[in-house]
């Protein structure tokens, strides 16, 4: 049965597991990628940008518009991981920078949107087709905060917001209690919550809340290093990919595909990153499972609540609340993912992104 067609305003700070989202929308074929926005997180916001054109080229959407909106946090200074993703943000993979990417006259907003027009594309994209476009939010919330400022009305204007960010009753990935994207920019994902209480306040229909993917459920999508073997069957490849933890660290691919090679890399990176910190040879793929939710293409279960950031207190800066049972007296501003399944989710990734990479040239 043919997936309903999805468009989808995506903003990221890629990152690796960005990275692997952004693949896998690109070989959806009921999603279109209306834009792809970069926030200030893993990598700053200009080598989020280069690293974007480079892999939507690889993927075969060069058209796809690239765009910068803010450079810094609100209201703290920036702190990226090279030590998590890469001091390209992308692990051991490398392609080289393609240029800018040229919007085509369907693209919907501003035809000649520039790169620090990110903010303004989303207002105005939203503006012309209200209702039908879902926005993924992988990245800290600073460039959705700043689009709510200057349009208060966008919650009504989109159609689904899904988030990765939070930690609500699982450890933090950054301090104890506070996720990554959220603890980079808690002020903006405080606003963003905000303007989502105050929206639902004033009628805004429940179905228009964000859907959170916090780390309690992305944090069960654990990649196992066997699933790039399974990509590189999927993908046709000449020899197995085969990614081992007795491997030297740093080995690169020799894949006979580009995008085999591109992600065995970049994931190998990962998993030796979690290996450091004592969680195994695995890598958890937070923003995969928010692209599946935004393209409709993985099974999940939420809840209503009512989310919060805590800016101000320095044991818990950047820490999410999550109030379930309505004891602060708000109405619900979120569905915060509960359940989802990742062995389904894992066979619909290689299968998607099996199929996209036959179908590109052999890697040289």
């Amino acid at each position: 049965m043919a997936m309903p067609r999805t468009r989808i305003l995506l903003d990221n700070d890629t990152g690796i597991d960005d990275a692997l989202a952004l693949a896998y929308l690109a070989a959806c074929p009921h999603v279109q990628i209306v834009a792809v926005t970069c926030s200030p997180g893993n990598v700053d916001a200009d080598q989020v940008a280069a690293n974007n054109r480079a892999l939507l080229a690889l993927c075969g959407q060069p058209q796809v518009p690239v765009l910068i909106g803010a450079r810094e946090p609100l209201c703290v200074p920036l702190v990226t991981t090279p030590e998590t993703h890469g001091p390209q943000g992308v692990g051991y993979a490398t392609l080289p920078d393609p240029g800018p990417a040229d919007p085509g006259p369907a693209d919907p907003g501003p035809a000649d949107a520039g790169q620090d027009d990110a903010v303004d594309f989303w207002i105005q994209a939203a503006r012309a087709h209200p209702g039908e476009l879902t926005a993924l939010l992988s990245a800290p919330l600073t460039n959705f905060a700043l689009a709510l400022r200057r349009e208060p009305k966008l919650p009504w204007l989109l159609g689904r917001v899904v988030i990765m960010g939070g930690a609500f009753y699982h450890q933090g990935n950054t301090t104890p209690t506070a996720e990554w994207n959220t603890h980079v920019d808690p002020h903006a994902a405080a606003e963003v919550y905000a303007a989502y209480t105050a929206a639902a306040a004033a009628g805004l229909d429940a179905d228009r809340l964000p859907i959170v993917c916090s780390l309690d459920t992305t944090e069960r999508f654990e990649m196992q290093p066997a699933l790039l073997t399974d990509l590189a069957e999927a993908a046709g490849c000449a020899d197995p990919e085969n990614v081992l933890a007795g491997d030297p660290e740093g080995t690169r691919s020799r894949a006979s595909n580009p995008l085999v090679r591109y992600l065995s890399d970049a994931l190998r990176f990962y998993f030796e990153f979690h290996r450091e910190y004592d969680q195994g040879y695995i890598a958890h793929v937070h923003d995969f499972f928010a692209a599946g939710i935004a393209a409709g293409t993985v099974e999940y279960r939420s809840r209503p609540a009512t989310v919060d950031v805590e800016t101000g207190s320095p044991l818990l800066f950047g820490t999410t609340v999550a109030d379930f049972r309505s004891l602060w007296g708000k109405p619900a501003n979120a569905h915060v993912v509960s359940w989802n399944d990742p062995e389904a989710g894992f066979a619909e990734l290689v299968d998607r992104l099996g199929t996209l990479a036959r179908a590109l040239p052999p890697a040289p």
